[in-house]
């Protein structure tokens, strides 16, 4: 066996045992989560949480998902339009192009913060009453 042979055994063994070493503390953590459901619903009663989604919580969900979609999309077509601006090469049509999609990104995802602080705002204020 040569030196360097023996050397990429010892950095292989040495990384298996640090893989080792890191990943068996979450294979025994996991051992639990059985009973977890059982458990938390044990806390949740005295709590007065109740397990019920009412309409509240499902349309909060809704609504957080689609703006999650429209971030998504937003990143998605700044992207895009920044890949268009890069291999324009000097010409001046796919600059534009990239313009007028930075552009149109940037108001439609304002108007939907907008739309959404102004929501937020009325239906905690109206909470209140």
């Amino acid at each position: 066996m040569t030196l360097m042979s023996m050397n990429m055994n010892i950095k292989y063994l040495s990384l298996t045992i640090m893989s080792f070493l890191l990943l068996a503390p979450a294979l025994v953590s996991a051992q639990g989560l059985k009973d977890a459901n059982k458990a938390l619903e044990a806390i949740a009663k005295p709590a007065g949480v109740q397990n019920k989604k009412d309409i509240k919580t499902v349309i909060g969900v809704g609504i957080n998902v689609a703006l999650s979609l429209v971030g998504l999309i937003f990143l998605i077509l700044m992207v895009y339009a920044g890949y268009l601006w890069m291999t324009a090469r000097g010409e001046s049509e796919p600059v534009e192009s990239a313009k007028k999609i930075i552009t149109a990104s940037i108001i439609g995802i304002v108007i939907v913060v907008s739309a959404y602080a102004i929501t937020f705002l009325v239906t905690t204020r109206l909470q209140g009453l």
